[in-house]
């Protein structure tokens, strides 16, 4: 294939490793991102980008697309801290004694950082300051993009704009979209000199679910973790979370928040930070009529498809997508349509079941919330049958797969039958030690008063 000039548009992690492996397959890159970059402190407001701030872990295909890409990073990301999500060695790891089906603790301001750093050096990278506005096209292909009123001349166009992005969102057919029902109020903490973590029962760090919500303790890098409470959307009472006397008051209630977010362990690294309503989406590379709207144009990222952050899938679906689009590049040379359409395909069979697992799964939580009972005649949510494990431990020979997901969601209709069986039976999954739904609203609105004149 002969050396392409390529314009990739937005540098989060999906523009960024795509960038960086294009210039090292000798192609030519201009990656296009409004964002300034992070300060000379490190700090770094990543303006428009919600999810930046908020708890991150990084799934093993994500850690395998960054030491087949960009290793110098990772290897970074393990010096400054990042931990394995595996038992092993702490920081300091080359990427390279990394076992296999490793995960990533780390935040995504970290990570982003590095990958920026890399592709900054990056000989055949050009970091391009401004906005995309559009999308060129002539004789029926796409040749570039608009830039502040200037253009950007292209052999392919790479838009990794993230969910909310609306470049050449008019050439796609309509997005897939279902509301998982639920919203999320998180807050970051490092451990002081000396102090221990606390209890973990999860590669993320601990996830209980509790009567009305669910509560997790992200670890991170460096002593960093972050502390999260999910909330049912319509639980509108429990917004007053994001104030910081209702915070306090409910990570002092909530026993595994009480315990890691004790000031003599651990300190607050950010103010309280509420995330937006979450959704799953699915958008492939065809237009209404299933059609490729544009040879040499390609989205990648969450742009094709997010999925409730809780499951942590969202950076390994991206990473994956560009792992797949580098490859088929590679195969299908010059021929761009058909490179489309080959990830098209592609991503229909292989990640397309996870956006209609978390669909599926968000639908049946919300129920439960709402308070129907488990219907043992009917097949179970993944999320039922992960927690039936608790009954039957050898249900994990199919379930583990899933969890780490090297078996798509479909493999677990093998334990269907016995799932079913357990909840017929009238075992449930118990709730976690502390406040029930009702209980936490309470004591958030006693504790904050702003929130009382809001919902008085």
């Amino acid at each position: 294939m002969d050396t392409l000039d390529a314009v990739v548009v937005g540098a989060g992690p999906t523009g960024l490793v795509s960038a960086v492996g294009l210039a090292r397959r000798g192609h030519r890159v201009r990656l296009v991102d409004d964002d300034p970059g992070p300060e000379h402190d490190g700090r770094w407001a990543r303006r428009g980008v919600m999810q930046f701030h908020h708890p991150h872990a990084f799934r093993p295909q994500a850690v395998d697309v960054l030491r087949a890409e960009v290793p110098e990073a990772l290897d970074t990301l393990l010096t400054l801290g990042a931990q394995p999500m595996v038992p092993g060695p702490p920081g300091g790891t080359a990427s390279g004694d990394l076992p296999p089906g490793t995960g990533l603790r780390c935040r995504r301001m970290v990570v982003e950082r590095e990958l920026r750093r890399v592709a900054e050096r990056e000989p055949g990278v050009t970091l391009v300051r401004g906005r995309a506005a559009a999308v060129l096209a002539e004789r029926g292909r796409a040749v570039g993009v608009r830039v502040a009123g200037g253009r950007l001349d292209a052999d392919l166009v790479v838009a990794a704009t993230g969910r909310a992005g609306r470049l050449a969102a008019e050439l796609r057919g309509p997005e897939e979209s279902s509301d998982c029902g639920m919203a999320y109020v998180s807050r970051q903490y490092r451990l002081r000199p000396g102090a221990e973590p606390g209890p973990v029962n999860s590669p993320l760090g601990a996830v209980e679910a509790h009567d009305g919500y669910v509560v997790i303790v992200f670890v991170h890098d460096a002593g960093v973790f972050t502390a999260l409470v999910a909330r049912p959307t319509a639980e509108r009472r429990l917004t007053a979370l994001r104030h910081e006397p209702a915070w306090e008051a409910a990570a002092g209630a909530i026993p595994l928040l009480a315990t890691w977010t004790d000031p003599a362990r651990a300190a607050p690294l950010t103010p309280v930070l509420p995330g937006g309503r979450l959704r799953n989406t699915w958008r492939g590379q065809l237009d209404a009529a299933g059609r490729l709207p544009l040879p040499g144009l390609m989205f990648l990222g969450d742009g094709v498809c997010t999925t409730n952050p809780v499951a942590g899938r969202g950076v390994a679906t991206s990473l994956m997508q560009v792992e797949r689009f580098l490859a088929l590049l590679a195969e299908h040379g010059d021929d761009h349509a058909a490179t489309a359409l080959a990830l098209d395909a592609w991503c229909t069979a292989a990640l397309r079941p996870w956006f209609l697992d978390h669909v599926a799964v968000d639908d049946a939580q919300v129920e439960r919330w709402a308070g129907r009972d488990v219907d043992p005649t009917r097949p179970p949510p993944s999320d039922l049958v992960v927690s039936a494990t608790a009954v039957d431990p050898t249900l994990m020979e199919v379930v583990g797969p899933y969890l780490g997901m090297a078996a798509l969601p479909s493999s677990l209709a093998a334990v269907h039958p016995r799932v079913q069986e357990i909840y017929a039976s009238g075992w449930r999954p118990p709730f976690a030690e502390g406040p029930t739904r009702e209980e936490l609203v309470e004591l958030v609105l006693s504790a904050s008063p702003e929130a009382v004149t809001a919902f008085a």
